[in-house]
């Protein structure tokens, strides 16, 4: 049988009716005193009203931290009341009130919400147990749990344990612990909130052996922590003695005085600037005064390593022999004039200015044309050391600007790795597919390359690892790409860009000839005589196993045959391997791409067009078929919006001058028509077959052939006009390949003649126009006189 302590006197003593006072973060126990800071207008006043009369206070927690001003459902019922024991002003207009639980007590209900929270208050009786073997054992292991945590905590001292020890009621000393302890607010609620003493008990009973299982780990790491930072202190203790005997008998580290002289002897002979000198002296000062064996001295003599190592000073010598340049230009490619050109300007105005800054070029073309490897030889015509960096895919800046030395494993960037390699500091570096750089969350490499390849800032470039300036503008830099596209407009706005298209029929005949094919008779074992290819085998090769405007393929057509012959050798056979146009298909099987059969003579509705690809210029054929119908218009062969488009506009320019052109104006209500460009598994796209698309269409309507020896391009207008378009020397070069001799170009194409060889302009007429007037005496058998 419990007994109850005697609460009626605390009851009739304490008013039934109080001020509240809501606390954000803390929740107060009985017989626990805690100062409080108030600073809400509303906390005020009800301080102030209680130091007039009882100076008790009902205080509760808030649920939420962060309301402002709360309402009776922003807070607990379950408090406790406090008797207000001093209260100081501040300067802020904040009070401060020092308070002691009273006691345990529930809110029946607020009496007033203005200007302060006032409530009824209902105090809760504290009943106490009857001590038994289960209280007492309770009582114990709370106990013993509050000496370790204090323990584990280092806040252990014989007044506290006294305390523990003298008190025997349950929930007194429930009370006393919970108020010492870090609890969250939600833990200490709901401990305030039990009425039974032994639940109360037993819920800080679990809270302290929580509180121990923390404060025991938390002992190992400091415990480790401690360990750690002792055997540092004594390892450098134990140095600093070593040091200063080493000191007494006149001994040294002979192995680390020697490296630290030949460090600075080596310093002094590369020529550092003057501020580069300064950075190197500190880290040498650094360096003396570390360990040999310890990880940060590793770090500074590596970087040490890398100043001595980088050429600041050393440049080699240009060879201005605009001649000899030429010849080995020459040598090395064929065609390519206007790059040779610009080359041979650049070695012209080094001659007469020496101390001129080196341009950026950027080489631009499909792949396979020779953009880098004509970087190696503008390196060999120069007598310049040649490097080469490949940015395809590349995403992180630091692969540019390089990596600051505090990461593990930092190192400096590619551009300082490639001046070290080359042991120069006026290298030919050939930035490899520049159109092919990533961006992500590591930075954007194409930004880091705009002090790369500005010649006004890229004479004081700083590497992030190495931190001083370097002199880049001595360096010439060479860039390729596959597309201008996908370069930014600010790092391409850095650059000369020099197009290159490809080569000729021609000039890969010859190309094969004097350099792939005697590259792959040694590459397989064979020698030089015992193998001839004549000129027609190498050109049916071109034409039928490779489809590019460069020469990658044909090298490999080529490898397979010296392969083969190289099998044919080795199982006995003797004498020379004569290839000619019959043997190119027993040793590389049927052809990959085959022409289309010339048509000896076109029907109604078709026309011959030129088109650009990546792999050079192509002959398109258009077919145009008219058919009853309202007037529809349906076009297939996978043809993109702008080609869609053109041929929307050749249909309207059409339909506007029916009557002019020969047709029945009724058409546009009585006919569909459908045109198709063969190959429909290609996409095709471009403005270029607008005059070849409206061609077609008339043909089709007034039935009248197209000749089959001309073929045009040109982009169409509403009024007829026909405006220029690119890759004029691909498409004539497409246009001889197929035997054609007539080309009708834009009037304003007439200029891009000049890249197309004399030869090849000997073997097609090419006709310009301004309007497509200008046409209709070309284009059909019935006036093909007037074309000639």
């Amino acid at each position: 049988m419990g007994k109850t302590k005697d609460k009626e006197t605390v009851e009739h003593e304490m008013p039934t009716v109080l001020p509240v006072l809501p606390v954000r973060d803390v929740v107060i126990f009985n017989y626990m005193i805690l100062p409080l800071f108030i600073g809400r207008d509303k906390s005020v006043q009800a301080v102030e009203s209680t130091l007039k009369s009882s100076r008790h206070l009902f205080v509760c927690a808030q649920r939420e931290e962060g309301i402002e001003d709360p309402t009776p459902e922003d807070m607990y019922s379950t408090g406790t009341i406090v008797q207000v024991m001093r209260m100081l002003k501040m300067p802020d207009s904040r009070v401060k009130i020092l308070v002691q639980g009273v006691s345990r007590a529930r809110i029946k209900e607020y009496s007033q919400t203005e200007p302060y929270l006032e409530a009824h208050i209902e105090v809760v009786p504290e009943v106490t147990p009857a001590t038994d073997a289960a209280v007492e054992a309770l009582l114990r292991a709370a106990r013993e749990q509050s000496e370790k945590v204090f323990s584990l905590r280092g806040m252990t001292s014989p007044d506290m344990l006294a305390v523990l020890q003298g008190v025997d009621e349950p929930g007194r000393l429930a009370d006393l612990i919970a108020a010492n302890m870090r609890l969250k607010l939600a833990d200490a609620q709901q401990i305030l909130e039990a009425d039974d003493a032994l639940e109360r008990l037993s819920l800080v009973n679990s809270q302290l052996q929580h509180e121990v299982e923390v404060a025991t780990v938390q002992a190992r790491i400091q415990s480790s922590a401690r360990e750690g930072m002792d055997k540092a202190q004594k390892d450098y203790f134990l140095r600093e003695q070593m040091k200063a005997i080493r000191h007494e008998l006149g001994d040294k580290d002979e192995d680390a005085e020697e490296d630290l002289d030949l460090l600075k002897k080596a310093l002094d002979k590369v020529g550092l600037p003057k501020d580069v000198r300064k950075e190197a002296n500190k880290q040498l000062r650094r360096l003396s005064s570390m360990h040999a064996d310890s990880s940060e001295a590793n770090v500074v003599r590596t970087y040490l390593d890398w100043l001595v190592e980088l050429p600041w000073k050393k440049l080699s010598r240009d060879r201005l022999d605009i001649a000899y340049a030429k010849q080995v230009l020459d040598e090395d490619h064929c065609g390519l004039d206007k790059v040779k050109g610009r080359i041979l300007e650049f070695l012209s105005v080094r001659k007469l200015n020496p101390g001129s800054k080196g341009p950026i070029l950027c080489f631009t073309g499909p792949p396979g044309v020779g953009k880098t490897s004509l970087g190696r030889s503008i390196a060999r015509a120069l007598g310049r050391k040649f490097q080469r960096l490949s940015l395809g895919g590349m995403h992180d800046e630091a692969e540019i600007r390089g990596h600051r030395r505090t990461y593990i494993g930092s190192m400096p960037g590619r551009i300082i790795q490639a001046l070290k390699q080359a042991g120069t500091r006026n290298p030919v570096i050939v930035l490899d597919e520049v159109d092919k750089l990533g961006t992500d969350f590591r930075g954007d490499p194409s930004s880091a390359l705009l002090e790369v390849l500005d010649p006004e800032q890229n004479h004081t470039f700083s590497d992030h690892y190495l931190n001083v300036p370097f002199d880049l503008s001595r360096v010439m830099f060479l860039c390729t790409a596959n597309h201008l596209d996908t370069i930014p407009a600010p790092l391409r706005d850095r650059m000369e860009v020099i197009p290159l298209t490809g080569y000729t029929m021609q000039e890969k005949v010859e190309i094969a000839h004097k350099h792939l094919l005697p590259k792959k008779i040694l590459e397989n074992g064979l020698k030089a005589r015992d193998v001839v290819v004549s000129d027609a085998a190498v050109e049916r090769m071109i034409r039928e196993y490779t489809r590019e405007a460069g020469l990658r393929n044909i090298e490999r057509e080529l490898a397979a045959v010296c392969r083969k012959l190289a099998r044919r050798r080795a199982e006995g056979k003797k004498g020379v391997f004569s290839i000619d146009v019959n043997e190119i298909a027993k040793l590389l099987g049927v052809p990959r791409f085959m022409e289309d059969e010339k048509e000896k003579r076109l029907m109604p509705g078709m026309a011959l067009g030129l088109a650009w690809t990546p792999a050079g210029g192509d002959v398109l054929t258009v077919e145009t078929s008219v058919m009853k119908g309202k007037g529809g218009l349906t076009l297939t062969g996978q043809l993109g919006d702008v080609m869609k488009e053109s041929a929307q506009a050749a249909l309207s320019y059409i339909r506007s001058h029916a009557e002019s052109l020969g047709i029945d104006p009724a058409f546009a209500v009585k006919r569909d028509i459908h045109v198709h460009v063969p190959a429909g598994a290609t996409p095709k796209d471009g403005p270029s077959a607008g005059v070849t698309l409206t061609t077609a269409i008339i043909s089709a309507l007034n039935g009248r052939r197209v000749r089959a020896d001309i073929c045009m391009t040109g982009e169409i207008t509403l009024q007829g006009r026909v405006l220029p378009v690119g890759g004029i020397k691909e498409k004539i070069l497409a246009g001889v390949a197929r035997g054609l001799k007539h080309v009708i170009l834009p009037q304003q194409n007439i200029k891009d003649l000049e890249d197309v060889p004399k030869d090849l302009l000997k073997r097609i007429k090419v006709h310009s126009v301004h309007h497509f007037d200008d046409l209709l005496p070309l284009i059909f058998e019935d006036r093909g006189k007037q074309a000639h």
